[in-house]
């Protein structure tokens, strides 16, 4: 079978190449692929940008929907055609104070999918039921590919960041995370959210301003700093979300968070800071890390869909055959989509 392997470090280092079928093991079940989407991150190891490890060759991808072709002996609650999301969370040790806890996205021996462990840009799977979710019937696989990023901005935001009704949030980043960040913020009821951007991101802001944003705000040419000010009694950002991951991103949170907010940093970048954290101290804010998810999350983000609450359509960019993988990772880049999907043949 065809799959999207990156297997070098030198140069782009990704093809398609033919790859054996898997085998079901007991207690396994077989997914058939039927779309994955693009993540920034997929975007970054393209291009060799990455800050995380990565076990080489690896198949790319982590983002999936697809349907349920065969189970292993022992596999219960689960049948021939379900149609079903994958969580990311490849391999975890089970016996961890984080795994015993439901933590687990916190293993310290966690392997993720597209990274440390074979992922999804490929035609079947083999995963442990533990990750399995439901796909509603209302919500087709292109958009159903989507759970997994939804679900890293409802943590960042409601189970790190508790944006609260009234705040005034600042998200950094025009991508698929900013852009489902917004989302989640005016479900939970923001008084106001600005998207702070760059001229890369000007081919999203049209999509971007029919998600319930307030205020678009390029930092190339406008002061956000004087936006901010201008927000209610004028000290600050309640809760200020990093989806860029650049240094300067972060430094531009410390001093647009109001004493006493949160700052959430979910974007990940190789730079050194290069700047003191001492606004942070003064300011006594909070800067969370916020990672991954768990099994409550991806129910609640699933739970949305069917009710149709996200408008997952306008973040939706465009779909691609795995032969066309380039220029779905390019369309990202520049910009042009704000989510890129993949579409396999069912």
């Amino acid at each position: 079978m065809k799959a999207l392997v990156k297997y070098s470090l030198d140069g782009p280092g990704i093809e398609i190449r033919d790859v054996p079928e898997p085998a079901l093991r007991p207690g396994t079940v077989l997914v058939a692929t039927r779309a994955v989407g693009v993540c920034g991150s997929d975007v970054h190891l393209w291009r060799n940008a990455h800050s995380w490890e990565v076990t080489l060759p690896v198949v790319m991808g982590h983002e999936i929907a697809g349907e349920i072709a065969g189970l292993g002996e022992g596999v219960i609650g689960w049948s021939i055609g379900d149609r079903v999301v994958c969580e990311t969370a490849g391999s975890i040790c089970g016996r961890c104070a984080y795994c015993r806890s439901g933590r687990y996205n916190m293993c310290p021996h966690r392997l993720g999918y597209g990274a440390r462990h074979d992922g999804f840009f490929t035609e079947h799977v083999v995963v442990e039921p533990r990750i399995l979710h439901r796909i509603p019937d209302s919500v087709p696989f292109e958009i159903a590919a989507m759970t997994e990023p939804f679900a890293v901005a409802f943590n960042g935001l409601v189970e790190r960041g508790n944006v609260r009704p009234g705040d005034h949030v600042l998200i950094q980043g025009a991508g698929a995370i900013g852009a489902l960040s917004a989302q989640i913020a005016r479900l939970r009821g923001a008084a106001t959210i600005t998207v702070a951007c760059t001229d890369r991101d000007s081919l999203r802001l049209e999509a971007l301003r029919g998600l319930g944003v307030d205020t678009i705000i390029n930092t190339q040419r406008e002061d956000v700093l004087a936006h901010v000010a201008s927000l209610g009694d004028g000290l600050g950002s309640d809760v200020v979300v990093d989806a860029t991951g650049a240094s300067a991103a972060l430094r531009l949170s410390l001093d647009a968070v109001r004493p006493g907010g949160i700052i959430v940093k979910v974007g990940w970048g190789p730079q050194p800071l290069n700047f003191s954290l001492d606004p942070l101290v003064a300011k006594a804010a909070t800067l969370l890390g916020s990672f991954s998810h768990t099994w409550g999350t991806w129910e609640r983000v699933l739970a949305l869909l069917a009710l149709g609450r996200f408008d997952s359509g306008a973040v939706l960019g465009g779909t691609y055959p795995l032969g066309d993988w380039e220029q779905a990772f390019g369309d990202m880049e520049t910009g042009r989509n704000i989510k890129s999907v993949m579409v396999f043949g069912g």
